[in-house]
């Protein structure tokens, strides 16, 4: 624990470490049994005479709070002290808003069978090869200057990697001047706010839609307006005439899962240059596409510089990794930049450097395929189930990309219940109705088995089959 001593009045020193020590015990911040800091050390830090402190220790000691072991220090005492009552609560309070946004998903104990969408299996990460390299980011001689300030864009090896391995897995046009490095979609979309966007611009985002997407823009004060999509993704000729920006998923639409058709990815960028939009792609697991001709982000189609391209490594590597990144054109690389420094500063840089060794050594791509190979023996699996076991009950909408599929239940039913009764069975899962935005919801379920094994995967929607009945 912290002890400041004021400056001013220092005829009194012994009685404010009294008086600080005693309310932190009060108080709960140094608890029963927990080590008072040294005298000598206290001394030292405080710049102050050792005696003073030992007259304060003694006071303490007298009155029950502290206990001295021979040979062991000086400890918080356990004598049943009740814990004074907090402060009077604060006046202070939050915008509105802050009342309306919450946590997504909630949470869902006692699952056995997870087929919640969007976790990819951590059991899969060649945690030996990641350990090894972190461990030499993390020797003194790889940290550098520990004065010296990171770029708010990232390290330059990694924006370089990121580039490399976007232009290959990817198809983006983008060079490691045009990336900066994010801690995931999140921060990313939060800096395109930023940078772009004043409070009560509208923006448009998928019907039905990622929710934590809509949480941020109506947190920073956007109007968000939803935009059905059909099974060429989203209808440009739906889109709000004021819309400053348009938010998409196109290589795989989240949740349906569909690919938005090249006429329409050609439609949607006519459609932003004639009104002078920006498009934030968010391309969150394309890596993982399991038949069909490659699907061209956006950006590689964009010969206007009005696509600003997202994505993640979260899905690809373990999520609590949290680094992502975003792709500007020159125009926005000083603002990004800037935005990025007065929000956070910058990533991590260990993990930075130990993710672009990663990418360098070809460690992620081959991590990649091989969990490629094992999401699609799990996509198939689903696929294959879903169809025989749920036959009349669910229509699966086609996809052959991502970590998840989705299905439609039949009008007017219930998938809020269904999903509830499902986790009594221990099976864990999403309603399709929860990502509706301003439409009428569609009941479904999203079947995630990104953390469902291939040999659970059975058992798991045969419980479920026994609660559609």
């Amino acid at each position: 624990m912290d002890l400041h001593v004021s400056l001013v009045g220092r005829k009194d020193l012994a009685g404010q470490i009294y008086r600080q020590l005693r309310a932190a015990i009060l108080d709960g911040r140094l608890r029963a049994g927990e080590a008072a800091p040294p005298t000598r050390e206290l001394a030292r830090r405080l710049a102050i005479s050792r005696n003073t402190v030992a007259v304060a220790y003694d006071r303490l000691a007298a009155e029950g709070f502290l206990e001295s072991r021979v040979g062991a220090g000086t400890f918080v005492r356990d004598a049943g002290f009740q814990e004074r009552e907090r402060p009077v609560a604060s006046p202070l309070r939050p915008r509105r808003v802050w009342d309306e946004v919450g946590v997504w998903p909630h949470r869902m104990p006692g699952i056995t069978w997870d087929f919640r969408a969007g976790l990819p299996d951590v059991r899969l990460f060649p945690y030996e090869s990641w350990r090894r390299i972190m461990a030499g980011r993390l020797r003194p001689s790889a940290l550098g200057d520990p004065a010296a300030a990171g770029d708010p864009a990232g390290l330059a090896e990694l924006r370089e990697a990121i580039a490399r391995h976007a232009g290959v897995s990817r198809s983006v046009r983008a060079s490691a001047a045009d990336v900066v490095v994010t801690s995931g979609i999140q921060q990313a979309l939060d800096l395109v706010v930023r940078v772009l966007l004043e409070p009560g611009d509208v923006v448009a985002v998928e019907d039905p839609g990622y929710p934590p997407v809509r949480m941020l823009l109506h947190a920073a004060g956007m109007r968000v307006r939803g935009v059905p999509v059909d099974a060429e993704g989203l209808r440009v000729d739906a889109l709000p005439d004021d819309a400053r920006a348009v938010y998409v998923t196109p290589s795989h639409q989240f949740p349906l899962g569909m690919p938005m058709s090249l006429p329409r990815r050609r439609a949607l960028l006519e459609w932003a240059r004639r009104r002078d939009v920006v498009i934030v792609e968010d391309d969150y697991d394309t890596e993982y596409r399991y038949g069909g001709r490659p699907i061209e982000p956006l950006q590689s189609l964009d010969d206007g510089g009005r696509v600003l391209y997202m994505g993640t490594f979260s899905k690809i590597m373990r999520p609590v990794l949290r680094i992502g990144f975003l792709v500007a054109p020159p125009s926005l690389h000083r603002a990004f930049r800037m935005a990025r420094y007065v929000s956070s500063w910058h990533a991590e840089l260990p993990t930075q450097a130990a993710l672009a060794r990663f990418i360098d050594e070809g460690l992620l791509a081959r991590h990649i395929r091989r969990s490629r190979r094992e999401y699609q023996a799990r996509h198939e699996r689903v696929a294959e189930l879903l169809g025989t076991l749920f036959a009349g009950r669910l229509e699966v909408v086609p996809s052959a990309a991502g970590l998840h599929l989705s299905a439609t239940l039949q009008d007017g039913a219930d998938d809020a219940a269904v999903v509830r009764e499902a986790l009594a069975e221990g099976v864990g899962l999403f309603a399709l109705s929860e990502f509706a935005v301003e439409g009428p919801a569609v009941p479904g379920l999203v079947f995630g088995y990104g953390a469902v094994t291939l040999s659970e995967i059975g058992e798991g929607l045969r419980r479920l089959r026994r609660v559609l009945g």
